[in-house]
């Protein structure tokens, strides 16, 4: 199946902003990509960027220069719902499976390839998709907001069918710094030594888990 894997560039991960320079976040959102075409290649996946503009050698020790890659400079819905039209090919399902998903493993992705319906979801932690596996031609994405709901919401009215993958892999996105503990925690892929080598490391010392650079 052929898995696509929407990335970019362009001033990425600027929640992280607070305690990452721009230089680092590129490297960080490079390191999370690799992590994520590792875990489709070891599913069992083909993976494929789409990205809004040609991107550079990658440099993440996950081969991408040998990924192919489709560019569409439009914004995230309209650019996946364009690659999905390959299911009125005869392309008879694919996968949209976000770039920062550090923990994610081919576990996990076969987890939700497994999983029934007109459309399979990983939802993410506070209500974003993270992870689709879409078989019906029908359905079209929504990226914005509340997107599971709104993703099921979808199927309903196009009166699809829908399976839910309960996975923390799946779900735990880096968007704030604060997700670095998650990652530092249950990681131990490209993202992980990002963050052990920029310094990162977990701190308890008020009784909650966070992080602190040394």
């Amino acid at each position: 199946m052929r898995v696509v894997i929407p990335y970019t560039d362009r001033d990425p991960k600027s929640r992280l902003s607070p305690v990452l320079s721009g230089a680092e976040r590129r490297e960080f959102a490079r390191a999370m990509l690799g992590d994520v075409v590792e875990a489709v290649r070891n599913a069992g996946h083909d993976p494929e960027l789409l990205v809004p503009e040609p991107i550079d050698s990658p440099g993440s020790g996950a081969r991408l220069d040998s990924v192919p890659t489709t560019v569409d400079d439009r914004a995230l819905t309209p650019a996946v719902d364009a690659v999905l039209g390959r299911l009125s090919e005869g392309v008879a399902e694919m996968a949209i499976v976000m770039a920062d998903l550090p923990l994610a493993t081919a576990t996990a992705l076969r987890r939700l390839c497994a999983v029934g319906g007109d459309v399979a979801v990983a939802p993410g932690r506070g209500g974003g998709t993270n992870a689709l596996v879409v078989r019906a031609p029908s359905f079209s994405v929504d990226y914005h907001g509340a997107s599971y709901r709104d993703h099921r919401d979808a199927a309903a009215v196009a009166g699809l069918s829908v399976g839910v993958v309960d996975s923390m892999r799946l779900a735990t996105d880096v968007d704030e710094p604060a997700d670095f503990a998650e990652v530092l925690l249950h990681g131990d892929g490209r993202g992980r030594r990002w963050l052990v080598d920029a310094g990162f490391e977990l701190d308890a010392t008020d009784g909650r888990v966070g992080i602190r650079r040394e």
